[in-house]
Formats: C-alpha cells, sequence, structure tokens
C-alpha cells in the first residue's frame, strides 16, 4: 500500500509540472474513459435477456447457453436488417401512396411491354369475407394481405420527388438488398472471428486448460449467492466436457486395425444411408410443390393444398433429423463432432429443400409454350405477378416453422414431461425427459433465417415478422429447457459451437445469394407489378443509373468493373492474406517458445527448491 501511495505521489508531482493544456488533456481523458467504462457497464445490464442467459448457463452448461447467444444474435440482424429495408423501401412507398409531405410520385409509362403482360388482378376479397378465409388468407398471405407493404407487388413507384429530391425507389430497392446481405455477412464474420480466438484459446494444451480453469476461472468480483452458484456449476461443465474429451481421445488412440476397419465400413454404409434419405426427401418436396401449384391453377385450393409444400418440407426436416440422430450415434463420433456433423447433414437437406422447392416454382414461372408467353419472358397467365408468389411460399415456410416449433413444445415435449413424472410405466421411464438437442434447434433458426434472407426481396417485410419469431422462441425454448428438459448426459464445448454455428449460419446465407442472384439477374421480372416492371431484369436498373451519371463517374465504374482492375485487386487481397496467415503463424510459435520457457523455468524452480529440501535434511 505504501508502495502505491508513492506511486501515485510521484505521478501527481509530475502532473503539476506539465502546461495547463497537458493538465487539461490528462484529466479529460481520465474523464472519458470512466465515462465509456460507466456507459459500458451499463449496457451489459441493458442488454437482452442478459440475466436468463446467464441462469441457463449455471444451469445447463456453456453449450446450451450458446444457442441462446446465437438466438440473440439473429434477432439483432433481423432487427437491423427489417430498419433497413422500412427506411429505404416501404417507408417512401407508403409516403408516395398517401400523398404524405406533399411529395409526388411519378409513374414511368411502359416501355415496349405487351398490353396482356401488364395485367394483374390481386386476389382480394371483396364485401362479407367469412372467418375462415381470413385466417387463410392470414396464414397464406393471399388476399387481403396480398396487396399491402407485405409483398413485393405493393412497390408500384417508379420515382418519388420531394421538392427538388429526386428518389429513385427501384434503385434503393435492389441496394436495400444488397446493403442487408452484405451487413449480415459482415457481422457473421465478425462473430466468426470473436469464435476462431475462443477456439484457438480452447485449442491449447490441455494440461493448461486444466489449470487455467481450476487456478484462474473463478471471478473474484462476484458477491452474489446465486451468481457464484452459476458461475461455479458454468466451470464444473467446463471441466466435465475436458475429461470427456480426453476420454474419446484415450479411446480413440486404443484403437485396434479390426476396430477401425469395421468403423470406416460402418461409416461409409451409414453415409449411402444418408443420400438414399436425401434423395428421397428432395424427391418427395419436388412432387408436393408440383402437385400445390397444378391444383392452384385448376381450382380454387383450400388450405391444405396451398400448405401442401410447406407440411412436406417441415414433415421431412422433423422425420430427417431423427434418422441422422440415429445413425450418427453408430459412427462412434465425439459429442462435438456428432453435432456438426448432423449438423451439415441436416443444413444440407433443409437448404437443398428450399432449393428444390424454388427450382419448382422457377420451371414453371419460366415455362412458355405460346408466344404471348414468350414475349413476357414468363408464364403470364399462371404468375402474373411472380415475386408475389415466391414471397407467399417463403412467408408460409416462415409462418408454418413458427407453428411447427410451437406444437411441438406444446403437444410433445410437456406431455412427455408429464408422463414421465406421473406415471411409472416401463417404457415411459426408459424414454426419460428429453435432452435439449441442441444440433436440431440451432437447425431450426439458421433454417429459418435462409427463409428470411432469400424471402426479403419478394417480402420487404419478412425480417420484422423473423424479429418477432425468434423473440417469441427465445421464451418458448426456454420454458421448455427449464421444464422439460434434462442436463446432457454429453457435455458440449460452447467455444466451439459458437464458430461452428456461425459457420453453418455463413453456408446459409452463401446458399440465399444463389436463389436471389438469378432472380436479379436471369429471370425477367413481373410487367405487372413491382418496381422494375420498366426493366428486363431487377439488375437492369444498375446499367440504366449509371448511363445517367456524369462521363467522368461513368469511365471510373468501368474502370473498377474492368479485368484490368478487378485482377490486380484480387492479387493484391490474396497477398495481403497470405501476410496476415504468416504474422499468425509466427505469433503463435511465439507464444509456444514462451510456453516452453515458462515450463522450463519452472521445472529449474522445482529442481532448485527440491535441492535446498535435500541439503536442509542432510547438512
Amino acid at each position: 500500500m505504501a508502495a502505491k501511495r508513492r506511486l501515485r505521489d510521484i505521478q501527481q508531482a509530475d502532473i503539476k509540472h506539465l502546461s495547463g493544456w497537458k493538465q487539461w488533456k490528462i484529466a479529460s481523458s481520465k474523464s472519458l474513459k470512466k465515462v465509456l467504462n460507466d456507459i459500458k457497464e451499463l449496457s451489459s445490464y441493458l442488454e437482452l435477456w442478459q440475466h436468463d442467459i446467464h441462469s441457463i448457463e449455471g444451469k445447463f452448461g456453456t453449450g446450451i447457453q450458446s444457442y441462446f447467444l446465437f438466438l440473440r444474435f439473429l434477432v439483432r440482424l433481423n432487427f437491423i436488417i427489417f430498419i433497413l429495408m422500412f427506411g429505404f423501401v416501404t417507408l417512401p412507398s407508403i409516403l408516395s401512396k398517401y400523398g404524405i409531405l406533399n411529395n409526388s410520385f411519378a409513374k414511368i409509362p411502359l416501355k415496349n411491354i405487351e398490353p396482356h403482360c401488364t395485367v394483374y388482378i390481386p386476389s382480394d376479397n371483396k364485401g362479407l369475407v367469412y372467418f375462415y378465409t381470413y385466417l387463410k388468407d392470414l396464414l397464406s398471405g393471399t388476399g387481403f394481405l396480398e396487396v399491402t407493404s407485405l409483398f413485393y407487388g405493393y412497390y408500384t413507384v417508379d420515382t418519388e420527388w420531394l421538392s427538388v429530391l429526386r428518389y429513385n425507389l427501384p434503385l434503393a430497392y435492389l441496394l436495400a438488398t444488397f446493403g442487408y446481405l452484405a451487413l449480415s455477412l459482415l457481422w457473421i464474420i465478425i462473430g466468426s472471428v470473436e469464435g476462431f480466438k475462443q477456439n484457438l484459446v480452447h485449442g491449447e494444451d490441455q494440461f493448461q486448460s486444466y489449470c487455467n480453469k481450476v487456478f484462474a476461472g473463478w471471478d473474484f468480483c462476484i458477491t452474489d449467492l446465486n451468481a457464484a452458484r452459476l458461475k461455479h456449476r458454468s466451470l464444473q461443465y467446463e471441466l466435465q466436457t475436458d475429461l470427456e474429451e480426453e476420454r474419446l481421445k484415450r479411446k480413440i488412440a486404443d484403437r485396434t486395425m479390426k476396430e477401425k476397419l469395421r468403423i470406416y465400413s460402418w461409416r461409409i454404409l451409414i453415409n449411402i444411408i444418408v443420400i438414399a434419405v436425401l434423395s428421397g426427401c428432395f424427391y418427395s418436396i419436388y412432387r408436393a410443390t408440383v402437385f400445390s401449384q397444378e391444383s392452384s391453377n385448376d381450382f380454387q385450393p383450400n388450405l391444405i393444398v396451398q400448405y401442401l409444400p410447406s407440411i412436406v418440407i417441415t414433415l421431412v426436416n422433423f422425420i430427417a433429423p431423427q434418422i441422422f440422430s440415429f445413425l450418427v450415434r453408430l459412427e462412434d463420433y465425439s459429442p462435438a463432432f456428432e453435432i456438426r456433423l448432423k449438423l451439415i447433414r441436416c443444413v444440407f437437406m433443409r437448404l437443398a429443400g428450399i432449393g428444390v422447392l424454388l427450382f419448382s416454382l422457377w420451371s414453371q414461372i419460366s415455362y412458355c409454350a405460346t408466344d404471348k408467353c414468350k414475349a413476357c419472358g414468363y408464364n403470364y397467365e399462371l404468375y402474373p405477378c411472380w415475386e408475389s408468389e415466391v414471397g407467399q411460399e417463403m412467408y408460409k415456410l416462415m409462418i408454418f416453422d413458427f407453428i411447427t416449433i410451437l406444437a411441438m413444445t406444446l403437444f410433445v415435449d410437456f406431455p412427455r414431461k408429464l408422463l414421465v413424472t406421473h406415471w411409472s410405466c416401463k417404457p415411459v421411464q426408459w424414454c426419460g425427459l428429453q435432452e435439449f438437442g441442441i444440433s436440431d434447434n440451432v437447425l431450426d433458426i439458421i433454417y429459418g433465417q435462409t427463409i428470411c434472407w432469400i424471402g426479403t426481396f419478394f417480402s420487404p417485410l419478412l425480417p420484422a415478422i423473423a424479429t418477432i419469431k425468434y423473440f417469441i422462441i427465445f421464451y418458448i425454448k426456454k420454458i421448455s429447457l427449464i421444464h422439460t428438459c434434462k442436463p446432457a448426459a454429453r457435455p458440449v464445448r460452447a467455444s466451439s459451437s459458437n464458430f461452428f454455428f456461425l459457420l453453418v449460419l455463413l453456408i446459409g446465407l452463401v446458399f440465399a445469394f444463389i436463389p436471389l442472384g438469378i432472380s436479379i439477374a436471369h429471370i425477367p421480372s413481373s410487367k405487372a407489378c413491382g418496381p422494375f416492371r420498366n426493366f428486363n431484369t431487377s439488375w437492369a436498373v444498375v446499367p440504366e443509373t449509371v448511363l445517367g451519371l456524369p462521363t467522368g463517374l461513368q469511365q471510373v465504374l468501368h474502370g473498377i468493373a474492368s479485368e484490368a482492375f478487378a485482377v490486380p485487386f484480387f492479387v493484391v487481397v490474396c497477398l495481403l492474406m497470405f501476410y496476415f496467415i504468416a504474422l499468425a503463424r509466427a505469433h503463435k510459435r511465439v507464444v509456444e517458445q514462451l510456453r516452453e520457457q515458462l515450463v522450463m523455468e519452472s521445472r529449474d524452480k522445482q529442481f532448485l527448491i527440491r535441492k535446498i529440501t535435500e541439503a536442509q535434511r542432510h547438512p
């Protein structure tokens, strides 16, 4: 204490000898740091679900906590996407429709378009509407919802004027789409980098990992008894995970050649079965989509026919993961790798299922057998506003996915809990309470988020629905976890889970680029609705906008888009990437050397202490 007081007195004496400007600068820097620390501390209290997530961590471990952190990440992301789309697309259209702020909008006359291509009569219900019809429209996105700002067909404004300012809505629509995709990519990469750092920390020597947890894992700032219990349980789960991983590593190292051949043969057979299951799932989705679309065109369909693709996709998404869960246990992997392998298989199945659905829709949208149809570029008779049709399919998938999650919790999880608790029947007790399936639950939200990314172009307000959906799902899963689930028998590390969840989410985002790219650049845009009806494709608004720019700026943009700029830029990026990889390896090598030096220092000290002790015993 005396040394600290002496050091503080010396610092204050040095400050007195500084000029007034430097003293003010130092005082301001200290005040700013204090304010920033206070803001950071306050923001931690205001952070969404902070207390709930800490409670889950203490009771069920960091592996399950990572799922809820992932869910919170998607709530924030979808809310930002909603603000982006609403601010740049929906709000300007609403202002134009209702003439607010004395602004005006202009509809550019259609150019070189056949009149029959511009006919679009939305299925809006007039007069007396029965409750069943209203409910069907609410669940399927047809009727009164089809003509609202929820879907693409509502946005018919080409140019909006506010005084002398011109707002190009088609360009804003396209740039907002690119903006939310770029924002999602950036946010996922930032989160993945943090998870990768945690992976490097946990990839250290296990002995060091144990020492860090036992001697440096406790937070001595904790004063609350409940918080201390939660932290104690969290450390306990981490140690259990380390011990489980060590046991499996020893088991794998002790395998004989005969056991290895048996396991590898078994894994090959299981992968063949997985491929057969995936093929059957894809064919079922394709047939259901074709039947639903053909039935919708032949007669007024009921709700089951409209939802048939969503029902089949949901059934496939429910049955196939159960098969994969059973098969992956037979392959004898570690718990963390089991989650990853099952997640990869299920993600491929679900994303490919969405792809099959969209392929089925596009094959019918692009099918033209007459000259009148070919003049429009798409099947104008069945799909006068095909973008809204695709948006309705994405909307139905989103709604049905939420209904399924809610129904599984209410009609499967809670009844199972009651049966196990109050019925002593041996088969029921053998089933027992369910464990919280991290991979299944993560798969559900990655699937829903991919639907949101794809559907936002066709339904700009879909991110708002996704935000509300995930907000409700958090509480549904929390209640289900606390009241119907038991802690996992095989703990899972959170650090690897967080990184891998974001990696799989990145796969979903990359997958979303493909159908969006095809829709924007390849398929002709509807001539009867939407902001791009005056363009051959949605992408065509970009070249037309560039042609309206000054000549110098056009040349700059053409230069950036040319090979002369792209090739050197790619080479420079590759060189920078290799530089940072080499730098990271050098830093890792230095850290390893420092660890070896610390080990040698500790051994030298132990040797010296042992010699001193022996000398004292035998003088």
